[in-house]
């Protein structure tokens, strides 16, 4: 799964249809494409878009919100959040990362990891970020139905904040979180492939830890927590 995690950051058009054939004619293993279906689809949440890619699967019963950000400058913290979950490789197995960060400093403002993606748990997390940095005016999310369940949705509007998601299929829209994940996995993840949870765990505090603190982003010229800190 590893290879078809880092393949997919490469090439995220690419369906399950097309992995399987990226996996069986240039890799030579020897895979049914169903079994390549249910892992792309149902254990690592993935599906092919463009011009990016999003890990979580839209629910259609569930009330999608219009995208905000189009055309919005964002030059305050805490203005604009955005979250998103991606899948984690391990040595034994996989778990699901969700993150917070603010858009303007690229501050990671809150991280969890968990076995299962539902809207509890990303609403916990969004509930300890809110009670550590304050609330947002708005908050950017995919149509993953995490994000669209009423858990979720009815807790982020009961803060006062504007909900915003993405187009269908526009990962674009939410680019920097989508950065963070390449970065994150290039950076650490697939250099040192975590053994267990709890490696897992100590890896990502460690990154992250880095990526607030110590990591320049060429984009706005500062480390994290100084635009973050300096503005907030």
């Amino acid at each position: 799964m590893r290879e078809m995690d880092e393949h997919y950051l490469h090439h995220p058009f690419k369906g399950a249809k097309r992995m399987h054939i990226w996996l069986t004619r240039d890799k030579g293993y020897k895979v049914s494409r169903n079994r390549i279906e249910r892992l792309y689809y149902k254990v690592m949440g993935l599906r092919a878009v463009l011009p990016g890619k999003h890990t979580s699967r839209r629910c259609k019963d569930h009330k999608t919100y219009p995208y905000l950000l189009r055309n919005l400058t964002i030059e305050r913290p805490n203005q604009v959040w955005a979250t998103d979950i991606t899948y984690i490789p391990m040595q034994q197995g996989y778990l699901y990362l969700v993150a917070i960060i603010d858009l303007h400093s690229r501050y990671v403002l809150n991280w969890s990891v968990s076995n299962s993606m539902d809207a509890q748990w990303c609403r916990e997390a969004l509930e300890e970020a809110i009670g550590e940095h304050g609330t947002p005016e708005i908050l950017n999310t995919d149509q993953g139905s995490q994000f669209t369940a009423e858990e979720f949705a009815n807790y982020v509007l009961g803060q006062g904040i504007r909900l915003s998601m993405d187009g269908k299929g526009r990962a674009t829209d939410n680019a920097f979180i989508e950065r963070l994940w390449r970065n994150l996995k290039y950076e650490k993840i697939y250099l040192n492939p975590p053994r267990d949870g709890m490696d897992l765990y100590l890896l990502l505090a460690e990154y992250f830890d880095y990526y607030n603190h110590e990591r320049r982003h060429q984009s706005i010229d500062y480390e994290p927590i100084d635009l973050f800190k300096r503005a907030a």
